[in-house]
């Protein structure tokens, strides 16, 4: 029971933030930002074609229905591949992918980064020092890199994806939350919590987590279209997602032998890409300039 409460009290905690943001100058700067408009009306396109996949294309994803390298008609609307699979399905479908994909690292990342911050930033001394070591070691190491050595060594697969690709991304989050726990836990109100007898589980998820939340909600805007962009690296690689899932860089690096006799499979699949890293790139930059005041305000000066 106590741990329903205590749950109970986090989950309002955050959402009185986000009714506090609903109420925020940065609401009213989103209105008025362009890429907000653009980013948010992508990302939403990309997000509602994951969700309603099953029911958007025509065919399933290793459905051979026609002739190889038929080009884009009214039957095919983007044309078939090398196995006459239809490429608008397949390109529908590994949409659900690139977002699971890169939903599943940014709670990996975030859940890991944010925990040990915390741990850094409130408490301090060797525990500080150590994650402190820790985000050194993971910045040491390019991401892209170390991620290809350990799916290469322990095989391709979605779960040794996520593992990878998570084994770097977790620093980003670790040293914006300590730094956002010094700054707070320094304030009044988190000192007058202490000086009452509130447990330091009950400061750190009553008042600074919920205080540091705007810095997590850009960062994870922005990690997200870094990981599809990373997973789509490594599975044109043939180190990522195997078939029959249809994973965008996959499909990719199976039209990458046939471009000259057919450039379609390789064509919308690589503008599907840049629509969502576009998208979500567009709105992470409108919510960190929405969220910093410093930005806000010398953008409309």
């Amino acid at each position: 029971m106590g741990v329903v409460e205590k749950g109970r009290k986090v989950g309002s905690s955050i959402s009185r933030y986000f009714r506090k943001l609903a109420r925020s100058p940065a609401w009213k700067y989103l209105k008025r930002d362009e890429r907000a408009w653009v980013g948010f009306a992508l990302v939403i396109l990309v997000v509602g074609t994951a969700i309603f996949a099953s029911f958007i294309a025509p065919y399933g994803i290793n459905e051979s229905v026609g002739d190889k390298h038929t080009p884009p008609s009214r039957e095919f609307i983007l044309g078939t591949d090398h196995e006459g699979r239809d490429v608008f399905s397949r390109l529908i479908l590994g949409s659900r992918i690139a977002l699971e994909i890169g939903l599943l690292l940014v709670a990996v990342q975030a859940l890991v980064g944010v925990t040990l911050g915390l741990i850094a930033g409130y408490y301090g001394g060797k525990a500080d020092e150590l994650v402190m070591r820790m985000v050194d070691l993971a910045l040491s190491f390019p991401g892209l890199v170390l991620a290809a050595a350990f799916v290469g060594f322990f095989g391709p697969g979605l779960r040794n994806l996520i593992i990878a690709l998570s084994l770097t991304g977790w620093a980003a989050f670790a040293r914006i939350t300590r730094a956002q726990t010094l700054a707070i836990k320094e304030e009044v109100y988190v000192e007058s919590g202490r000086s009452i007898g509130e447990r330091d589980r009950t400061l750190v998820f009553r008042y600074i987590l919920p205080n540091s939340m705007s810095p997590l909600i850009v960062i994870a805007t922005m990690t997200l279209p870094a990981a599809i962009l990373l997973a789509a690296s490594l599975s044109f690689l043939g180190l990522g997602v195997q078939a029959p899932d249809p994973a965008w860089g996959m499909m990719l690096n199976e039209a990458s032998s046939n471009l000259r006799e057919a450039w379609w499979p390789a064509l919308f699949p690589g503008i599907a890409i840049i629509i969502t890293v576009l998208g979500f790139n567009f709105l992470g930059d409108a919510l960190r300039d929405a969220l910093d005041p410093r930005l806000r305000e010398y953008k409309y000066v």
